[in-house]
Protein backbone atom coordinates (compact mmCIF):
# COMPACT_ATOMS: atom_id res chain seq x y z
CA UNK A 1 0.00 0.00 0.00
CA UNK A 2 0.68 3.45 -0.26
CA UNK A 3 0.17 5.46 3.00
CA UNK A 4 0.10 9.66 2.32
CA UNK A 5 0.17 11.71 5.56
CA UNK A 6 -2.40 14.58 5.64
CA UNK A 7 -2.09 17.59 7.33
CA UNK A 8 -3.09 21.65 6.69
CA UNK A 9 -6.11 23.24 5.46
CA UNK A 10 -8.37 21.77 2.30
CA UNK A 11 -6.16 23.09 -0.19
CA UNK A 12 -2.99 21.24 1.52
CA UNK A 13 -4.70 18.33 1.68
CA UNK A 14 -6.30 17.77 -2.01
CA UNK A 15 -2.25 17.96 -3.07
CA UNK A 16 -1.14 15.75 -0.83
CA UNK A 17 -4.07 13.03 -1.60
CA UNK A 18 -3.76 13.60 -5.59
CA UNK A 19 0.17 12.93 -5.03
CA UNK A 20 -0.59 9.82 -3.20
CA UNK A 21 -3.59 8.59 -5.28
CA UNK A 22 -1.37 9.02 -8.59
CA UNK A 23 1.20 6.64 -7.23
CA UNK A 24 -1.01 4.46 -5.83
CA UNK A 25 -2.62 4.11 -9.42
CA UNK A 26 0.78 3.80 -10.94
CA UNK A 27 1.93 0.89 -8.57
CA UNK A 28 -1.43 -0.89 -9.00
CA UNK A 29 -1.56 -0.78 -5.25
CA UNK A 30 -4.30 0.68 -2.28
CA UNK A 31 -3.99 4.04 -1.26
CA UNK A 32 -4.06 4.72 2.66
CA UNK A 33 -4.32 8.16 4.65
CA UNK A 34 -2.76 9.15 7.65
CA UNK A 35 -4.62 11.48 9.57
CA UNK A 36 -3.20 11.05 12.93
CA UNK A 37 -1.64 15.04 12.81
CA UNK A 38 -4.90 16.56 13.14
CA UNK A 39 -5.59 14.84 16.43
CA UNK A 40 -4.09 18.30 17.93
CA UNK A 41 -4.77 20.32 15.37
CA UNK A 42 -6.29 23.23 15.53
CA UNK A 43 -5.98 25.28 12.40
CA UNK A 44 -8.57 25.64 9.30
CA UNK A 45 -11.16 23.29 9.30
CA UNK A 46 -9.33 19.62 10.49
CA UNK A 47 -9.97 16.63 7.85
CA UNK A 48 -11.89 17.05 5.52
CA UNK A 49 -11.59 15.15 2.68
CA UNK A 50 -13.95 12.58 2.77
CA UNK A 51 -16.53 14.98 4.71
CA UNK A 52 -16.62 16.91 0.84
CA UNK A 53 -15.46 14.57 -1.68
CA UNK A 54 -15.87 11.58 -2.99
CA UNK A 55 -12.38 10.03 -1.93
CA UNK A 56 -12.55 6.71 -2.07
CA UNK A 57 -9.44 6.25 0.07
CA UNK A 58 -9.47 4.39 3.21
CA UNK A 59 -7.81 5.82 6.87
CA UNK A 60 -4.60 4.32 7.61
CA UNK A 61 -4.49 2.87 11.39
CA UNK A 62 -1.45 2.18 13.45
CA UNK A 63 -1.29 -0.91 12.64
CA UNK A 64 -0.68 0.32 8.67
CA UNK A 65 1.94 2.92 9.41
CA UNK A 66 3.71 0.30 11.47
CA UNK A 67 3.45 -2.00 8.65
CA UNK A 68 4.91 0.19 5.97
CA UNK A 69 7.44 2.26 8.19
CA UNK A 70 8.47 -0.72 10.80
CA UNK A 71 8.55 2.00 13.75
CA UNK A 72 6.70 5.29 13.89
CA UNK A 73 7.99 8.32 15.25
CA UNK A 74 5.58 11.26 15.86
CA UNK A 75 4.96 13.03 12.84
CA UNK A 76 7.25 16.40 14.18
CA UNK A 77 10.04 14.39 14.60
CA UNK A 78 9.74 12.93 11.04
CA UNK A 79 9.38 16.30 9.37
CA UNK A 80 12.61 17.73 11.32
CA UNK A 81 14.59 14.67 10.28
CA UNK A 82 13.10 15.29 6.33
CA UNK A 83 14.64 18.83 6.96
CA UNK A 84 18.09 18.33 8.68
CA UNK A 85 20.08 16.51 5.79
CA UNK A 86 18.73 15.65 2.33
CA UNK A 87 21.44 13.32 1.88
CA UNK A 88 20.70 11.23 5.14
CA UNK A 89 20.21 7.89 4.86
CA UNK A 90 16.60 7.32 5.51
CA UNK A 91 14.31 4.01 5.11
CA UNK A 92 13.14 3.62 1.53
CA UNK A 93 9.75 2.93 2.64
CA UNK A 94 9.72 6.62 4.25
CA UNK A 95 9.44 9.10 1.18
CA UNK A 96 9.93 12.56 2.44
CA UNK A 97 9.53 15.43 -0.40
CA UNK A 98 12.93 16.81 -0.77
CA UNK A 99 12.00 19.91 -1.78
CA UNK A 100 9.03 22.32 -2.93
CA UNK A 101 9.16 22.09 -6.58
CA UNK A 102 8.66 18.58 -8.29
CA UNK A 103 10.41 15.86 -8.08
CA UNK A 104 11.00 12.96 -10.45
CA UNK A 105 12.05 10.77 -7.88
CA UNK A 106 8.75 9.92 -6.58
CA UNK A 107 8.52 7.51 -9.52
CA UNK A 108 10.82 5.11 -8.05
CA UNK A 109 9.25 4.62 -5.07
CA UNK A 110 8.77 1.32 -3.50
CA UNK A 111 5.37 -0.43 -3.65
CA UNK A 112 5.03 -0.35 -0.03
CA UNK A 113 6.04 3.26 1.21
CA UNK A 114 5.09 6.35 3.48
CA UNK A 115 4.61 9.83 1.56
CA UNK A 116 5.43 13.23 3.43
CA UNK A 117 4.89 16.45 2.24
CA UNK A 118 2.97 18.57 0.41
CA UNK A 119 3.49 17.48 -3.33
CA UNK A 120 2.48 20.65 -4.18
CA UNK A 121 2.44 20.10 -8.41
CA UNK A 122 -0.26 19.16 -11.11
CA UNK A 123 2.96 17.15 -12.59
CA UNK A 124 2.16 14.30 -9.83
CA UNK A 125 -0.90 13.76 -10.97
CA UNK A 126 -1.67 15.22 -14.51
CA UNK A 127 -1.61 12.14 -15.75
CA UNK A 128 -4.95 11.08 -14.30
CA UNK A 129 -6.45 14.43 -14.01
CA UNK A 130 -10.20 13.05 -14.74
CA UNK A 131 -9.58 10.64 -11.58
CA UNK A 132 -8.28 13.41 -9.98
CA UNK A 133 -11.60 15.23 -10.70
CA UNK A 134 -13.97 12.76 -10.29
CA UNK A 135 -12.71 12.17 -6.81
CA UNK A 136 -12.96 15.93 -5.69
CA UNK A 137 -16.50 15.50 -7.10
CA UNK A 138 -18.16 17.31 -3.99
CA UNK A 139 -20.53 15.78 -2.38
CA UNK A 140 -22.86 17.27 -0.25
CA UNK A 141 -26.58 19.14 -1.29
CA UNK A 142 -25.96 22.79 -1.64
CA UNK A 143 -27.80 25.53 0.50
CA UNK A 144 -30.34 27.53 -1.22
CA UNK A 145 -27.98 30.56 -1.30
CA UNK A 146 -25.44 29.10 -2.70
CA UNK A 147 -27.75 27.08 -5.66
CA UNK A 148 -29.05 30.48 -6.75
CA UNK A 149 -25.01 31.76 -6.58
CA UNK A 150 -24.40 29.01 -8.98
CA UNK A 151 -27.30 29.44 -11.32
CA UNK A 152 -26.21 33.36 -11.36
CA UNK A 153 -22.59 31.92 -12.15
CA UNK A 154 -23.83 29.80 -15.24
CA UNK A 155 -25.56 32.87 -16.68
CA UNK A 156 -22.87 35.00 -16.93
CA UNK A 157 -19.06 35.09 -18.04
CA UNK A 158 -18.37 34.63 -14.20
CA UNK A 159 -14.33 35.18 -13.21
CA UNK A 160 -13.54 34.07 -9.68
CA UNK A 161 -11.47 36.28 -7.86
CA UNK A 162 -10.09 35.17 -4.45
CA UNK A 163 -8.30 37.10 -1.57
CA UNK A 164 -6.56 35.52 0.74
CA UNK A 165 -5.59 37.61 3.73
CA UNK A 166 -6.69 35.07 7.61
CA UNK A 167 -3.42 34.25 8.55
CA UNK A 168 -1.37 35.44 6.01
CA UNK A 169 -2.19 38.83 7.24
CA UNK A 170 -2.50 38.68 11.07
CA UNK A 171 0.63 36.61 11.72
CA UNK A 172 3.92 38.00 11.43
CA UNK A 173 5.83 34.96 10.64
CA UNK A 174 3.24 33.60 8.35
CA UNK A 175 3.48 36.91 6.42
CA UNK A 176 7.05 36.62 6.42
CA UNK A 177 7.06 33.65 4.64
CA UNK A 178 3.80 33.84 2.64
CA UNK A 179 3.42 37.42 2.17
CA UNK A 180 0.03 38.91 0.58
CA UNK A 181 -0.87 39.72 -2.75
CA UNK A 182 -0.86 43.30 -3.77
CA UNK A 183 -3.65 45.20 -4.91
CA UNK A 184 -1.53 46.22 -7.75
CA UNK A 185 -1.53 42.31 -8.49
CA UNK A 186 -5.02 42.05 -8.63
CA UNK A 187 -5.72 45.52 -10.85
CA UNK A 188 -3.22 43.82 -13.38
CA UNK A 189 -5.28 40.66 -13.28
CA UNK A 190 -8.47 42.20 -13.58
CA UNK A 191 -7.15 44.04 -16.56
CA UNK A 192 -5.67 41.01 -18.08
CA UNK A 193 -9.04 39.19 -17.67
CA UNK A 194 -11.01 42.23 -19.28
CA UNK A 195 -8.82 42.68 -22.20
CA UNK A 196 -9.79 38.63 -22.77
CA UNK A 197 -13.66 38.32 -21.49
CA UNK A 198 -16.56 39.96 -22.82
CA UNK A 199 -18.61 41.63 -19.99
CA UNK A 200 -16.97 39.29 -17.25
CA UNK A 201 -18.71 39.34 -13.69
CA UNK A 202 -16.91 39.08 -11.26
CA UNK A 203 -17.72 36.32 -8.00
CA UNK A 204 -14.68 37.63 -5.29
CA UNK A 205 -13.93 35.55 -2.64
CA UNK A 206 -11.90 35.96 0.50
CA UNK A 207 -11.53 35.14 4.58
CA UNK A 208 -11.82 38.83 4.59
CA UNK A 209 -14.30 39.96 2.69
CA UNK A 210 -14.92 43.45 4.42
CA UNK A 211 -11.19 44.67 4.42
CA UNK A 212 -11.97 43.59 0.28
CA UNK A 213 -15.03 45.81 -0.38
CA UNK A 214 -13.15 48.73 1.34
CA UNK A 215 -9.94 48.20 -0.99
CA UNK A 216 -10.49 46.81 -3.93
CA UNK A 217 -11.58 48.71 -6.66
CA UNK A 218 -13.98 47.59 -9.60
CA UNK A 219 -15.54 49.17 -12.16
CA UNK A 220 -16.91 45.90 -13.28
CA UNK A 221 -20.25 44.12 -12.14
CA UNK A 222 -19.34 42.08 -9.19
CA UNK A 223 -20.68 40.07 -6.15
CA UNK A 224 -19.16 39.18 -3.19
CA UNK A 225 -19.97 36.12 -1.44
CA UNK A 226 -19.59 35.78 1.95
CA UNK A 227 -22.31 33.43 3.35
CA UNK A 228 -19.75 30.52 3.74
CA UNK A 229 -17.99 30.45 7.06
CA UNK A 230 -16.41 27.92 9.62
CA UNK A 231 -17.36 23.94 8.05
CA UNK A 232 -19.12 25.68 5.29
CA UNK A 233 -16.32 27.26 3.90
CA UNK A 234 -15.18 24.85 1.43
CA UNK A 235 -18.00 26.06 -0.42
CA UNK A 236 -16.26 29.12 -1.55
CA UNK A 237 -14.33 26.50 -3.34
CA UNK A 238 -17.09 24.83 -5.11
CA UNK A 239 -18.25 28.11 -6.55
CA UNK A 240 -15.07 29.21 -7.82
CA UNK A 241 -14.76 25.80 -9.62
CA UNK A 242 -18.31 26.63 -11.75
CA UNK A 243 -16.78 30.62 -12.71
CA UNK A 244 -15.23 30.28 -16.11
CA UNK A 245 -12.24 32.04 -15.29
CA UNK A 246 -10.11 32.74 -12.24
CA UNK A 247 -8.01 35.16 -10.67
CA UNK A 248 -6.50 33.57 -7.29
CA UNK A 249 -4.60 34.11 -4.73
CA UNK A 250 -1.22 32.50 -3.57
CA UNK A 251 -3.32 30.05 -1.84
CA UNK A 252 -3.66 26.34 -2.76
CA UNK A 253 -7.16 26.91 -1.75
CA UNK A 254 -7.97 28.99 -5.37
CA UNK A 255 -5.31 26.78 -6.77
CA UNK A 256 -8.13 24.02 -6.67
CA UNK A 257 -10.96 26.39 -7.08
CA UNK A 258 -9.29 26.98 -10.75
CA UNK A 259 -7.56 23.30 -11.58
CA UNK A 260 -11.24 21.98 -10.99
CA UNK A 261 -12.73 23.88 -13.89
CA UNK A 262 -11.76 21.84 -16.32
CA UNK A 263 -13.03 23.65 -19.17
CA UNK A 264 -10.07 23.98 -21.76
CA UNK A 265 -10.42 27.55 -22.68
CA UNK A 266 -10.55 28.66 -19.31
CA UNK A 267 -7.97 31.75 -18.45
CA UNK A 268 -6.18 31.30 -15.01
CA UNK A 269 -4.39 34.32 -13.39
CA UNK A 270 -2.00 33.60 -10.59
CA UNK A 271 0.92 35.45 -8.81
CA UNK A 272 4.33 35.51 -10.08
CA UNK A 273 5.44 35.12 -6.47
CA UNK A 274 3.83 32.82 -4.21
CA UNK A 275 6.13 33.07 -1.27
CA UNK A 276 7.00 36.60 -0.06
CA UNK A 277 10.82 35.39 0.93
CA UNK A 278 11.21 33.19 -2.08
CA UNK A 279 12.30 30.40 0.38
CA UNK A 280 11.17 27.30 -1.79
CA UNK A 281 11.02 27.35 -5.56
CA UNK A 282 7.61 27.36 -6.77
CA UNK A 283 8.57 26.90 -10.60
CA UNK A 284 6.14 24.08 -11.00
CA UNK A 285 3.39 24.83 -8.87
CA UNK A 286 1.43 27.22 -11.64
CA UNK A 287 0.59 24.76 -14.51
CA UNK A 288 2.26 25.93 -18.16
CA UNK A 289 -1.27 27.25 -19.68
CA UNK A 290 -1.95 29.57 -16.65
CA UNK A 291 -0.94 33.51 -16.47
CA UNK A 292 1.71 34.90 -14.58
CA UNK A 293 1.79 38.33 -13.35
Amino acid sequence: MIIVNLIGGLGNQMFQYAAGRALAAELSVPLRLDVSGFADYALHQGFELQRIFNCPAELASEHDVRRVLGWQLPLVFRLALSRLNMTMPKPRCWVAEPHFHYWSGIHKTLPESYLEGYWQSEKYFVDMAAQIREDFTFQLPMSDENADLSKHIAQVNAVSLHVRRGDYASNAKTTATHGLCSLDYYREAINHITKHVDQPYFFIFSDDITWVKENLELDFPCEFISNNQGQESYNDMRLMSLCQHHIIANSSFSWWGAWLNSRPNKIVVAPKSWFANEIHNAQDLIPDEWVRL
